[in-house]
């Protein structure tokens, strides 16, 4: 049968399947081997029942735990979708009577509802493989956003390479330090660009970039000498304008908090590989009043002139509860500032090129800074983050590019 899942993946929502199945099966007994002790226990009375059916009864209930441990575990170490407040939750109720059965079939629910849309998502890739409609003419390079890294393991930009990678595409990444003042991250990026296009002899590139990545990006081709290497712009949730609640924090914070926090940042980053990380000027080109400078720095040079194609995309939280921590702990000071707001960056600060993109989830769950680069590997209900971009790049691909 064909399939675009990976060997890994297979086996993976195999374990999981297979783990839901296990529980429900518990869950069924359970009630039932209840309904039946305790008619037993009726009919024979409270001492007699213990005479009878005490080896019996702790024979069966090691069976129904042998079947819960086997699930649950199989179910944990395999389900991408239960969050971690739900895994906690199951443990901590595990011993309560009926609202233990309600945490469980919760769990039951959600690795039911994660392997039917993997599999429908992999049936939708597999009808659709012929047209490979993310192989775009020139590759993509994704680049990522402040305090992160482009880590082999753990990928800033969750599944969404991969579900690119399935539909054609070709995929590159900035490689660029965490923290860097944006001047810095443009060179290493302009570098980048130029080590892709001669290694790959494919002439440009199409960057989606996320955050600062995108005043980065801009940077890169405004200022320096990327511009001829450069098919397309998309960024994603930049603030093209700054972010006023950063210009708040930097007045506000004292020089000696400041350096302790950048010391320590700094000195993990470097740690990691940053070769120079610098935590205050990343933060500072940030700041609305940093990036109007850096904006009529770039003020004069124009994209559509130079062919390249621009377009931004934009999201906001609903309320604090609408999204994942860290990010909603954050909703409220920045709406402060910079009114609605994705938990980091303002809605007046999103827009960029000849196309912008405000999204928004249906009901009351928003759609965040993390969620917009699949950070939490979540599927929100009305927003499906991988078939965002799978459209986002095939459109490109209908513009030649």
């Amino acid at each position: 049968m064909a399939t675009t899942l990976s060997g890994k993946e297979r086996v993976r929502l195999g374990f999981l399947k297979a783990g839901q199945i296990i529980l429900v099966l518990f869950l069924v007994t359970s009630v039932l081997l209840t309904v039946f002790l305790g008619s037993r226990m009726i009919h024979a009375g409270w001492t007699n029942f213990w005479h009878r059916y005490l080896a019996g009864t702790l024979i069966l209930l090691l069976i129904e735990a042998i079947f819960f441990w086997i699930g649950i575990i199989m179910v944990y170490c395999t389900s991408v979708q239960l969050g971690i407040r739900e895994r906690v939750i199951g443990i901590l109720v595990g011993w309560m009577p009926v609202i233990h059965l309600i945490a469980l079939i919760h769990i039951i629910v959600v690795a039911g509802k994660e392997c039917r849309t993997e599999w429908k998502k992999d049936k939708l890739n597999v009808s659709r493989a012929a047209y490979k409609c993310c192989n775009t003419r020139y590759p993509i390079l994704m680049v990522h956003g402040v305090f992160f890294r482009d880590f082999e393991y753990l990928n800033y930009w969750g599944r969404v390479p991969g579900e690119l990678e399935k539909n054609g595409a070709r995929i590159f990444y900035g490689n660029h330090q965490s923290a860097a003042a944006v001047p810095d991250s443009a060179a290493e990026l302009a570098a980048r660009i130029k080590q892709i296009v001669q290694e790959t002899g494919c002439e440009k590139v199409n960057v989606i970039a996320h955050s600062k990545g995108g005043l980065d990006t801009r940077f890169a081709i405004s200022c320096l000498d990327a511009a001829p290497y450069i098919a397309s712009l998309t960024t994603i949730n930049t603030p093209h304008r700054g972010c006023e609640f950063a210009d708040f924090l930097m007045s506000k914070a004292g020089e000696g908090l400041k350096a302790k926090v950048a010391a320590a940042y700094n000195a993990g980053a470097h740690r990691l590989g940053d070769p120079n990380p610098d935590f205050i000027a990343a933060v500072t080109d940030l700041t609305s009043s940093r990036v109007y400078q850096l904006n009529q720095m770039m003020a004069n040079f124009d994209f559509k002139a130079n062919g390249i194609y621009t377009q931004s995309v934009g999201s906001r939280l609903k309320h604090m509860t609408s999204g994942r921590f860290p990010l909603n702990m954050s909703f409220h000071v920045v709406k402060h500032f910079d009114g609605p707001n994705d938990g980091l960056v303002g809605y007046h600060s999103f827009g960029f090129g000849e196309k912008v993109q405000f999204l928004e989830a249906p009901g009351n769950r928003g759609i965040s800074h993390a969620d917009m680069i699949d950070l939490n590997r979540e599927d929100i209900p009305g927003f499906d983050i991988r078939e965002f971009y799978v459209g986002l790049v095939a459109e490109l691909k209908s513009r030649g590019l």
